[in-house]
């Protein structure tokens, strides 16, 4: 099989890291360059790389990545880095023929979710067999891309191998702390109210791992088109549930979740947004919300809150802003 096919292929199946890694050099003496699509990728290479090298993610907050296309200085990042960290599972759709081009020339070009691949009940799909690439949403799946990031920079930059192994187990650590954080604050909300209403399908492994029902009103991609019954069929069940909280998205258009609630207060219910939820990407740069921890410790706190749990306003380490 071609280079190029197995790559085309991995679009769909991530890179594993012998693929990923051929005509692998060693980094110069001094600082790289890692270029990562997407901020929750960029934040763990940052916290496990340290300052041995430079990163930039690409596609930036409130930014969704469905639809992103990579742009003329996108490409010339790409070509320009040392090595490359993407999602996979179809995340990055527009970007594939790009990765493509940049693997074939032989730049170390790894998909984090390679692990989770390797769990064969691990990764969700929708009714047309497309990947669901929200693994974030699962501290524990995300725990596995990280520890994907570690061993691919220790096997790029060996000198720094222990480095790299010490800070990918300090960063786990940190991780195992908020999946912990994230059961025990979902499971306070009363049961019949941990139901999650959101713009679309991007938390269903948080669903899965923490307890929670989830309703989207597009599917997996923001690409997809929410119908008319669509929406009427939420409201129906907003009303018949009593949901008291719906959540709009930093990254996606309020217009469906405010025609949600408008369906419901029409059928004498009043639904609230519950607050801004971090979907396809972080929030602000040089924030709390700003790192993959903050993006989830936000949502945790802001969702366990909104549906009444308990958490405390200020969320897991006591530096949440909003």
């Amino acid at each position: 099989m071609s280079l190029l096919r197995v790559l085309t292929i991995s679009l769909l199946i991530p890179l594993s890291l012998g693929m990923s890694g051929c005509g692998e050099k060693e980094p110069a003496s001094g600082s790289y360059r890692s270029v990562a699509t997407v901020g929750m990728i960029a934040d763990v290479v940052r916290q496990i790389a340290g300052d041995k090298t430079e990163v930039e993610g690409l596609i930036g907050e409130g930014v969704d990545p469905h639809l992103y296309k990579p742009t003329a200085s996108d490409v010339k990042k790409l070509q320009a880095a040392d090595i490359v960290f993407y999602n996979g599972l179809m995340l990055e759709g527009k970007m594939g023929d790009v990765l493509v081009r940049v693997a074939a020339n032989g730049k170390p070009v790894h998909a984090v979710t390679e692990k989770i691949l390797e769990s064969k009940d691990y990764v969700m799909s929708d009714e047309q067999n497309h990947y669901d690439p929200h693994v974030w949403m699962d501290v524990s799946g995300w725990m596995k891309a990280s520890s994907v990031i570690g061993e691919a920079l220790s096997a790029f930059d060996p000198n720094n191998a222990a480095y790299y192994q010490e800070n990918t187990e300090a960063y786990l650590a940190e991780l195992a702390k908020l999946d912990d954080y994230a059961r025990k604050s979902i499971t306070s909300i009363p049961e019949d109210q941990r139901v999650l209403v959101t713009a679309h399908d991007a938390f269903n492994y948080l669903s899965r791992a923490y307890g929670l029902e989830v309703r989207g009103i597009q599917g997996l991609s923001t690409e997809s088109e929410a119908g008319l019954k669509d929406i009427s069929g939420l409201v129906d069940f907003l009303v018949e549930k009593r949901i008291p909280a719906v959540f709009v998205e930093s990254s996606v258009s309020q217009k469906n979740i405010k025609a949600l609630i408008e369906g419901a207060k029409s059928k004498g219910h009043q639904v609230e947004i519950g607050g801004e939820l971090y979907s396809d990407a972080m929030g602000p740069a040089g924030t709390y919300e700003g790192s993959y921890i903050g993006m989830i410790d936000h949502n945790i706190t802001t969702i366990t809150r909104a549906l009444g749990g308990d958490a405390p306003e200020k969320g897991l380490n006591g530096k949440l802003t909003k």
